[in-house]
């Protein structure tokens, strides 16, 4: 075999092979997303609809973040957006039946305490002490907002200051050792040491 045909041949598989790989790799890159539709008709694409995945509205031009709040999708579901663009949960009808189911009893019991505390002094007393609590529910849910801002504010100060340097004066050391003899080169030397 000439090298020309050599040289044609390997064109030819590197050719094949390059195309399968192409091929393959595009496949492997090609998410599908699922669509959902909100009941006022408004079309949102998300990869997922599950809690942390991204969701976006879309338009005929371009993919909206979606803004924080709770959708009611068209299947019955409450869609909450916690974050903008980012699904916080999805809560089902039977859930948004639970609450409301709770509520009620809530309302029952209302009804069974007026009932058993049939006097107004009673009755009074009953629900000075639930405003108390709910009070004192609003309190708590406040300071845990206060105590993540101090969080927050103490996160972006630095931990401490700077420290600028304050020396004390110097002072004057006079040593009177062997007053009368003769200075030695030592004694000089030391002597303008202690004195500078």
């Amino acid at each position: 075999m000439k090298a020309t045909e050599i040289l044609s041949k390997i064109k030819t598989y590197l050719g094949e092979d390059t195309a399968d790989i192409v091929e393959n790799i595009e496949q492997s890159q090609v998410v599908e997303l699922a669509q959902a539709k909100l009941d006022n008709g408004t079309v949102l694409e998300a990869e997922a609809f599950e809690a942390g995945n991204e969701i976006f509205i879309l338009t005929d031009d371009e993919k909206v973040a979606v803004p924080v709040g709770e959708y009611t999708m068209e299947d019955g579901q409450i869609l909450v957006v916690s974050e903008e663009g980012l699904i916080g949960e999805i809560k089902s009808a039977e859930q948004e039946e639970e609450v409301e189911a709770s509520e009620e009893v809530e309302e029952q019991l209302e009804e069974e305490v007026e009932a058993k505390y049939a006097t107004k002094e009673e009755l009074a007393e009953v629900k000075s002490l639930v405003e108390e609590i709910k009070q004192m529910i609003e309190k708590k849910e406040e300071m845990s907002e206060v105590e993540e801002q101090v969080k927050e504010e103490l996160s972006e100060t630095p931990a401490t200051e700077a420290i600028t340097h304050n020396p004390e004066p110097k002072k004057q050391v006079n040593l009177k050792f062997a007053q009368n003899r003769k200075q030695g080169t030592i004694d000089r030397v030391m002597q303008k040491l202690i004195n500078n």
